[in-house]
């Protein structure tokens, strides 16, 4: 066990070493420059149709703003509020900036995958509307690349069962634990009921819960920073200057925390941010696929809000409070570190923010997932392997929520690196016709 446990390490160094993380960088950069800086130029065209797809305008299962809302439960989550405190602990204040800088260009890599994913999207045995990037790499590419498809399923599968199931639930039963005191088992065995009956429903119901869940989970969590930030006030000068400053200098050890370089800014900054927003795995185009729309340009630009909500509003939110408050400089990393700074600023409350708004956003990505791994295990088995999917996913909770999950954790964080390679390529390869439908739609 040891020998593959080092093996998964050396691995997960390279899957998420510089060049993957210049690779998703290097794409959403050509995406962006092929689109003429469209996903920015149009960004509040994107929130009108955001807006407009609460009603369903076309063939498909939900409406766009349920797929947005479906894919944004998958990616709001642990990333949000562990993963924006790791990248400072690691990187200090300036891996805030670099983190926005991958959402940007995220932007664009969201809107070419909702946009493919639509485009090439099937009906399946059941009538449903499936897609992403397994079947764009299968309808758009040439037969020889087919088993990048079949690839993706395979990593995007079993990635889901760590990333997006068990490490969820260990987290919600380790947040509600340290506040409530309520035991981790409870917490995975009222996780898996509540799971099994919204998968019941299938995409529908999963859509349903999304749309309800998602808009006020991320208001709510949003308002407490929004709070912490006015009590703040005078410290959000100093603070963005500490952001902007060390993106680009040193910045030195100071209290708990033990300095950084630039690169260090970059690279977890980078990193965590494409945790969180997912832009380049290829995760949300799934969602998208059965978004009830007639275009697929007008699907991407409500998907490209994306990676605009997850971390240049939501992340942007748990970066500034940890700053602001000098939580920073303590020495604590992950959710302690996000904890111990809404704390600060609200005594007897601020911990109480942070473990529901943990808790919440963990059982969403774990709903938000299960879709994604339902879909790839269909692509590879059939319609036949949905129903022994949800049962497996159901259990695998309170699983997650009793164990120790270090080989779990490095499994799956490995595998969801691997789910980009198969997407970028294809994303890369069929970039112009995502370039040719953008300028028919908008030259009408």
């Amino acid at each position: 066990m040891q020998t593959l446990t080092n093996l998964l390490n050396q691995l997960n160094s390279i899957v998420w070493g510089p060049p993957m993380l210049v690779l998703i960088l290097g794409v959403g950069l050509i995406l962006m420059a092929g689109l003429k800086l469209m996903p920015l130029r149009h960004i509040g065209y994107g929130f009108r149709m955001l807006w407009r797809g609460r009603q369903t305008g076309g063939e498909g299962d939900i409406a766009p703003f349920k797929a947005l809302m479906t894919s944004l439960a998958a990616t709001i989550g642990t990333g949000n509020i562990a993963g924006v405190a790791t990248a400072i602990f690691l990187g200090g204040p300036g891996a805030l900036f670099w983190m926005w800088c991958t959402a940007l260009v995220g932007m664009a890599t969201k809107y070419a995958e909702a946009v493919l994913a639509v485009h090439y999207r099937e009906v399946d045995a059941n009538g449903n509307y499936v897609g992403g990037p397994m079947f764009y790499i299968k309808n758009g590419l040439r037969e020889h690349w087919r088993w990048l498809g079949t690839a993706f399923a395979i990593f995007g599968m079993v990635a889901g069962f760590g990333i997006g199931n068990t490490i969820q639930s260990n987290s919600v039963a380790d947040a509600l634990n340290s506040t409530l005191g309520l035991s981790p088992l409870a917490t995975g065995i009222v996780i898996a009921v509540l799971v099994a009956l919204v998968l019941i429903g299938g995409i529908k119901r999963i859509a349903d819960v999304a749309g309800a869940l998602v808009p006020l989970m991320a208001f709510s969590y949003v308002a407490g920073g929004v709070l912490v930030l006015a009590l703040y006030a005078s410290e959000i000068p100093a603070a963005l200057t500490l952001i902007f400053t060390h993106a680009f200098t040193p910045i030195a050890a100071t209290g708990g925390f033990a300095g950084a370089a630039v690169w260090a800014a970059i690279r977890y900054g980078v990193a965590r941010g494409i945790f969180s927003n997912e832009a380049g795995l290829g995760s949300a185009p799934i969602a998208h696929a059965a978004a009830a729309t007639d275009s697929p340009v007008r699907q991407g630009t409500v998907a490209m809000l994306g990676a605009f909500i997850d971390t240049l509003i939501i992340c942007s939110m748990t970066g500034l409070v940890i700053i602001v408050t000098g939580a920073w400089q303590n020495g604590e990393t992950g959710a302690s570190l996000s904890s111990a700074a809404f704390e600060t600023a609200l005594p007897g409350v601020g911990s109480y923010i942070v473990s529901f708004g943990l808790s919440i956003f963990a059982f969403t990505t774990i709903l938000g997932w299960s879709f994604y791994g339902e879909k790839c295990a269909e692509y590879l088995f059939g319609v036949k392997a949905i129903t022994p999917f949800r049962i497996l996913w159901a259990l695998a909770a309170p699983v997650g929520a009793v164990g120790n999950l270090s080989f779990v954790w490095l499994l799956a964080d490995t595998l969801n690196a691997l789910m980009a390679i198969p997407n970028l390529v294809a994303l890369l390869l069929l970039s112009p016709v995502v370039f040719k439908l953008t300028r028919e739609y908008f030259g009408r």
